[in-house]
């Protein structure tokens, strides 16, 4: 009898939960919804090494897996070896894991893109990557964009090379031939920027696509971001949507 209150217990739990959250979103919903909400996932060494997993240990990516999709800087490359390899072997890990889990992105028409230089990944990455994508690319509903060996300055230097070369009997490069030629070509641009932790620096990411973001550094460490932060960020973003939407028509028109 015990066992069926508890179990009585957890499913009014669960029910009053699942009501707060569709309130949540039909609050959300009231106000301009961003189209696209970037994230700078920060501090997840920082919460290793406060819960103890010591950069020592031989699994060097363990302060990461809190973390379901992983953003890598080139700039990352450049940490030790036996951390970069581990952080590899976690990438590959989720990977295989979206791989396996073809049946719920097919379910839910997700389609997921990876920006950067590809290039730069070990062999065995890259070959998954490329399943990723190739499984996920006629699907139409949400698509999630993930940043692997990637900075906006490689970005930038990528779009003026692949233009030139689009251009050669033409020595003047337009704007329109730089954004067609970024990584996020036919991608909106960012509605939010949203880096935990508290830090402030964009650190090379997205730094052509943000003049219009509204940019956020909550204190929380990636592992610790949860709903409530996001409905936040939501909310401050809705606060300010007026100012953003004014000023950029304003550098529309002085075009």
């Amino acid at each position: 009898m015990a066992m069926y209150g508890k179990s009585m217990i957890s499913i009014a739990i669960q029910l009053v939960a699942f009501v707060m959250r569709k309130c949540l979103f039909s609050i959300l919903s009231m106000g301009p919804v961003p189209a696209h909400i970037a994230f700078i996932m920060d501090g997840n060494r920082r919460y290793a090494k406060r819960y103890a997993v010591h950069q020592e240990s031989t699994d060097q990516g363990t302060g990461h897996q809190h973390a379901t999709v992983y953003a890598f800087s080139i700039d990352n490359f450049r940490r030790d070896p036996h951390e970069v390899h581990a952080l590899m072997d976690m990438i590959l890990a989720k990977l295989d894991q979206l791989l396996k889990g073809e049946r719920l992105l097919m379910k839910y028409e997700v389609r997921i893109i990876f920006w950067g230089n590809l290039e730069l990944l070990t062999e065995p990455v890259r070959v998954a990557v490329k399943k990723v994508m190739d499984m996920t690319v006629h699907n139409k509903g949400p698509v999630l964009s993930v940043c692997v060996a990637y900075t906006s300055t490689d970005e930038i230097t990528h779009a003026v090379e692949a233009s030139v070369r689009e251009r050669r009997e033409k020595v003047q490069i337009d704007v329109s031939d730089l954004e067609r030629n970024l990584y996020t070509a036919g991608c909106v641009e960012p509605d939010i920027i949203i880096r935990t932790s508290g830090e402030t620096r964009l650190s090379n990411f997205l730094l052509w696509q943000s003049d219009f973001t509204h940019l956020q550094n909550p204190k929380p460490l990636w592992p610790e971001f949860s709903l409530r932060h996001l409905v936040w960020a939501v909310l401050e973003y809705q606060k300010v949507h007026g100012y953003l939407k004014k000023w950029k028509g304003g550098t529309e028109k002085n075009k």
